[in-house]
Order: C-alpha cells, then structure tokens, then sequence
C-alpha cells in the first residue's frame, strides 16, 4: 500500500548508501531499463477530472506509472494514467493497445491495496500468437499503485494542487524494496520549504539523496532513479512539467477554434482584446481568462514572461503593432 515516506524511518532516504542512479539499471528479461533524457510532457489536467469524480465518491482508484521502455513506444517513462474500479480510465499508456489489460490488472491493485509492476515485450512474433497487438514494436513496464482516501490520494492530491498553483513539481515512487519501512508503493513528495521553493509537500520527508532528486526532476524535467544498497531500495522519480500557457492578443471569431485546439491539449488559454464587444468570456468557455485591456496596457496586466507562446490575431493593425512590442520586450 502506498505511503508517505515517515520521518525518522528506519530504512532512512539519507542513507549514506542511497544515491541518485547515474546509469540504467541491469535489463529485465527483455526489457530495457533506461534513463529518459527526453523532458516529461505533462497530461495531468486530462486525467483530473476522473480523479475529482472518484475522490467525491470516496472511490479509490489506479495510478499507472510508466516506469521503463525499450524499443518504440506510445508513451516514455514519466506518463501517468488512472483507472477506476469500475474500468474507466484517463491517460493513454500505449495509444488504446493495452489498456484493456491494465483495466485487469488495476482492479486487483485497488481491491488489495498492492502495488504491481506489469510488463509488456511486443518486439517478437509472441505479439502475434497473443493478440495485444501494440504495433510499434517496444517494450514498456508499468507500474500500477492505489491511491485511495486512506493516504489522502497520494500523489494525486499534491500532483492536483501543484496543477493549480502553476507550481512544477516532482514525486518519488519506492517501485523495489527489502526495507519493511519503505514497502513498494511508498510516496516520497517535496519537504516543505520557503516561499521561493518551487515544491511544497503535505509531510516532511527526510533525505538528502532524495530531495536533491525531486529538486533536480523539477529543474530539468527528465525522470531518475535514487538508489539504496543496504538495504536495498529503488525510487523512481518523476516530474510535474506544467502544461504551456498560451496568449491570445485579439479575440475575434477566428479565435475561437484556437481557444478549443489548445484546450484539447490541455494548454492554459488566455484571451485579450480591447473591444468589450469581442473580449466575452461567454465567447470562449474553454479560455481560462479573458482580459479587457487596451494594447498599450498589455505589460501592466500580464507578466508575459509567463506565458510559453504568443498569437497576435487582432486583425488591427496599430493593436497588433502595440502588441508586438510589448512582447519584443519580455
């Protein structure tokens, strides 16, 4: 059953033997184990409101975190899905191939309240004789833990307030352990720190090791490992890279299916416009903001170097100028 990590435990994060892994570990059976240099996308909003749905209800549900790949894959290590105990799910790990089979594995995660680590090699002719039919050829292991009222939903509820304060973060998941005060499915989450620190956690956690690893997942974006040796322990570590902010300079009809191609995406929408006529959040329901502003006040209103990615779509020429140099610049 996951946990926080509790202060004080005897198979203590700070070790001296615990270390951040500077390479894969050895392969499984046909399964590549590998540090991701690529950084994590994040699909945290898609999968909110699943989660919001079956917390309310007092329903635990599946987290699935893909922890290593080989070959060609759908997703990369760092992805999350959920599933519910009734079978539905949000996030895709595999693009819909193994989904069905996860949905099996989930229930009896949920049901017992143990984590599992569900492997899946479709780089053989084996791929033809079962039928799972992944297609592009790689390999993938998923790890699979509860997240339920019994540990306040973690990491779901610090990942989900993260997502609301725009604040990047990073979680450690124990996925291997002969430490019985650190079993698999153990959480590790930031300690709690000044106002300037990105991370903000629920519990304290001890550690050097470890928290210089979710600090370190935070900065870059790339997954890692942290690892024990006496006892032995492993700790996947994966990052909240937060979903781009775009800013929309002119709210005409042509925005709007920009507005509904970003929020698909789940990219944080907003819209300014200085005619009232045009800047109504009645007009664009999947913006998070519409702004009334004239474009000379455009810097007073917005810190624009918050936002990923600007589209100037006035249409008015002296307004889309006024923009342009007020994006020149951040």
């Amino acid at each position: 059953m996951n946990r926080a990590i509790p202060p004080g435990a005897r198979c203590r994060p700070d070790d001296p033997s615990a270390r951040q892994a500077e390479r894969p570990h050895p392969p499984l059976p046909r399964l590549q184990r590998w540090h991701n240099p690529l950084r994590v996308e994040s699909s945290l909003g898609a999968l909110l409101p699943l989660f919001e749905r079956e917390r309310s209800a007092g329903n635990p549900l599946a987290v699935g975190v893909l922890l290593h790949t080989a070959g060609s894959t759908y997703r990369k290590p760092g992805a999350l899905m959920l599933i519910a105990a009734n079978g539905d799910y949000a996030g895709l790990l595999s693009g819909g191939c193994l989904e069905g089979d996860l949905r099996e594995h989930a229930r009896s995660v949920i049901e017992t309240g143990e984590p599992r680590i569900v492997s899946y090699d479709m780089r053989g002719p084996e791929d033809l004789l079962w039928g799972l039919g992944l297609g592009c050829e790689g390999a993938m292991q998923i790890l699979l833990l509860r997240a339920g009222p019994d540990r306040d939903w973690q990491p779901l509820t610090h990942l989900a307030r993260a997502l609301a304060g725009h604040a990047p973060t990073a979680i450690g998941i124990v996925t291997e352990s002969a430490c019985p005060d650190l079993p698999a499915g153990t959480i590790a989450l930031p300690l709690r720190a000044g106002a300037d620190a990105a991370p903000q956690a629920q519990a304290p956690l001890g550690g050097q090791s470890v928290q210089a690893a979710l600090a370190d997942a935070v900065r870059s974006g790339h997954v890692s490992w942290v690892e024990a040796e006496s006892p032995p322990w492993k700790l996947f570590v994966l990052p909240l890279s937060l979903p781009p902010r775009l800013l929309l300079l002119g709210a005409g009809p042509d925005a709007a299916p920009v507005v509904d191609f970003a929020a698909r995406l789940n990219w944080k929408v907003t819209l300014v416009d200085h005619r009232p006529a045009y800047a109504q959040v009645s007009h664009f329901p999947l913006a998070e903001r519409v702004i009334l502003a004239r474009p000379d006040d455009l810097s007073g209103v917005l810190d624009l170097p918050g936002y990923s990615a600007a589209v100037v779509m006035s249409h008015h020429l002296p307004s889309d100028l006024a923009y342009l140099r007020a994006l020149a610049q951040t």
